[in-house]
């Protein structure tokens, strides 16, 4: 934001006409402001977006920033990207989308998009998401039409297309994701489609096993390595993708913690380990012996998330849960398990890494603590 010394204020905000990038000036009337505008060169007028335009180059970022500084506020939320490359990211490569052959009909992502996720260093399950939702998006128009002279409206039909195809509010959100990553990061463009608005989020409630479903469950594994997996689950919290790139030194037995490294979010954070499960792990390394990754597939690989999911399922089907279990059921049982037994929020907040103590707070309303008290007024007895 630029500082100013009176009540007046323009706002600053990425703009493309006829497939090429314009500043929009949006401010309300005011005499002074509107005789510093007309001061302006290359100065326009967009009646699709009603307000004054000039071509988007520092040239004329800068002059804006001079001719207004001191006589008003310019309000830049909307222009400047905010969000911090992901340092701590290992490196990223897309190669394999590089090289990919040619596909008749088919429209790859530009190169600049592939660079740019390599820059920022996203990882490689986001790096795919976004690739793959945005060769989508850019192939539902002709090949032959330039991606700059998209606008709002070309994204609102888009969307109101996956609605109709029935696409869930997760993939919808994942699609404008990565869109918005081509136009406001790629092209340098923030927040230029403000206009274009998300599914409204779902509340739902998450799906949880009894512990005594859980303990079903771990019986029920076909081996110690699987064992350890259901358990480590459940009684750490951690998803699958942080479960298979634990390593070996993650586990810090003198500390009874497990070290998550760069969880969801790239954050670090510790986590419980149990007793139970650290002397199964114990009998685990001695017959398993894995050299890098607390589980393995091959030497020094890493199990899969697939193989993950098919542990817990089959394992589930055989302890007679007639539902289909995923690792994060596992996950989700694990912090209502410890709030219903006194466990402060905010300490299963840490615990499970969530950025919001909001989301942590949904578990309140699972957790059945006091409520096996109340008495059911079916089953009231008339005196």
């Amino acid at each position: 934001m630029v500082q100013h010394n009176s009540n007046k204020s323009i706002t600053l905000k990425h703009l493309a006409i006829g497939g090429k990038r314009y500043i929009g000036i949006k401010f309300y009337p005011d005499k002074v402001l509107q005789a510093l505008v007309k001061d302006l060169s290359q100065i326009g007028w967009s009646n699709k977006f009603q307000m004054t335009v000039l071509p988007n180059n520092k040239e004329n970022l800068h002059l804006i920033c001079e001719k207004f500084k001191g006589v008003a506020w310019i309000n830049t939320q909307h222009f400047f990207i905010n969000r911090p490359v992901n340092h701590g990211n290992e490196k990223l490569s897309v190669d394999a989308y590089r090289k990919r052959p040619p596909k008749n009909g088919w429209r790859y992502c530009p190169e600049e998009y592939y660079q740019k996720l390599e820059i920022r260093k996203y990882s490689i399950h986001t790096a795919r998401s976004y690739i793959g939702m945005f060769e989508k998006y850019i192939n539902h128009f002709s090949k032959s039409q330039d991606l700059m002279s998209l606008d709002e409206l070309d994204i609102k039909k888009y969307i109101q297309h996956l609605v109709q195809q029935s696409k869930s509010d997760s993939y919808i959100n994942q699609a404008l994701n990565a869109i918005k990553f081509y136009y406001e990061v790629v092209k340098g463009m923030p927040n230029r489609f403000y206009d274009v608005e998300r599914p409204i989020k779902s509340e739902t409630l998450p799906k949880i096993l009894s512990q005594q479903q859980v303990l079903n469950i771990i019986e029920n594994t076909t081996n110690l390595k699987h064992r350890c997996i259901v358990s480590l689950l459940y009684s750490s919290g951690i998803r699958r993708g942080e479960l298979v790139a634990l390593k070996l030194g993650d586990i810090i037995s003198d500390r009874m913690l497990i070290r998550v490294n760069r969880g969801k979010g790239r954050k670090d954070r510790y986590t419980l380990l149990s007793e139970t499960i650290l002397n199964d792990l114990r009998i685990y390394f001695r017959q398993y012996r894995p050299q890098k990754y607390l589980f393995e597939c091959k030497p020094g690989i890493q199990y899969s998330a697939s193989s993950v999911g098919k542990v817990v399922a089959k394992a589930a089907e055989k302890a007679r849960i007639l539902e289909r279990v995923t690792p994060h059921m596992l996950r989700h049982s694990f912090a209502t398990h410890l709030l219903e037994n006194g466990t402060d929020l905010r300490q299963i907040q840490t615990l499970l890494g969530h950025n919001s103590l909001k989301t942590t707070e949904l578990y309140t309303h699972v957790a059945i603590k006091g409520m096996n008290t109340i008495k059911n007024p079916l089953d009231l007895k008339k005196h």
